[in-house]
């Protein structure tokens, strides 16, 4: 179905959507890419793997502690929450603790160069929720990342339609906005021999995504890709009109009352699907 918002629809970027919409709008944009991108260039999906520990805190019921007496040997107790202990002679059998962890795997794309030496190009992210929130293992493996990306001979094209978490792109934030003033998503393009230079587009809900220029090796132009027109295929694709109960939701971040005024008013305007 089409999207009942110009550009970027805020109800998706609710985690129970947005994995899904993340990895189609990788898919898309290969898709898009691909058409267009010059030989002897290509596009492919990549991908990593993060594993988030959850450090809920446990509350064991029996504790296990180690001690050794004056002459060097070493006893276990097994100490109960009723405070009683009872000594055992040392066992060789290893404990067993088990921590509870999410895996999950981000998606991104890459340009090469194609030929008899492949060469990396073009490094595309679409920001997700964890790359974006302090203490997440995704924000440290994805900042890494950025570093290194940064540091080589390959252009970084970071794509942020999440209005919520801490800045992530590799533009420094007060330089963003004190030349842009307060945006709700962008894309930030970094061309590895334009060291210093970050070519930023600030994003107001209101307004269409952008069409962005993903850049090639010099002295190649760069490729112009319509993001507006990839979300909106995620959109006619996607499971959103079965799935997305706009009326029983509410956007996270919160919209100001005036924007969610609008965003109603934009709902209420869509046809009722059969």
């Amino acid at each position: 179905m089409p999207s009942p918002f110009p550009g970027m629809d805020p109800f998706l970027e609710l985690p129970l959507f947005f994995p899904g919409l993340h990895d189609s709008f990788v898919a898309y944009l290969r898709e898009s890419l691909q058409s267009q991108l010059p030989e002897p260039y290509f596009a492919e999906i990549s991908d990593r793997v993060v594993v988030e520990i959850d450090e809920r805190r446990l509350e064991p019921d029996v504790n296990v502690l180690r001690y050794e007496d004056a002459g060097g040997e070493s006893s276990f107790f097994h100490e109960t929450n009723g405070g009683t202990a009872v000594a055992e002679a040392t066992r060789t059998q290893p404990l067993i603790i088990q921590v509870p962890h999410d895996e999950h795997r981000e998606t991104f794309l890459e340009i090469y160069a194609g030929g008899e030496h492949e060469r990396l190009v073009a490094t595309i992210e679409v920001l997700s929720p964890s790359n974006k929130t302090p203490g997440e293992q995704g924000r440290d493996l994805y900042l890494r990342k950025q570093r290194e990306v940064l540091e080589s001979r390959v252009h970084l094209v970071e794509i942020d339609l999440l209005r919520g978490g801490r800045h992530t792109t590799a533009v420094p934030e007060d330089r963003l906005k004190a030349k842009s003033g307060p945006f709700d998503y962008q894309v930030c393009i970094h061309r590895w021999h334009r060291f210093g230079d970050f070519a930023v587009y600030t994003i107001q809900l209101e307004e269409k995504l952008p069409t962005i220029d993903i850049p090639l090796l010099p002295p190649d132009p760069p490729v112009a890709i319509d993001l507006q027109a990839v979300f909106d295929r995620c959109c006619d694709t996607g499971p959103y009109r079965r799935r997305v109960r706009y009326a029983e939701l509410t956007p996270q971040p919160e919209l100001s009352p005036a924007r969610l005024a609008w965003a109603r008013e934009r709902l209420a305007a869509v046809p009722t699907q059969p």
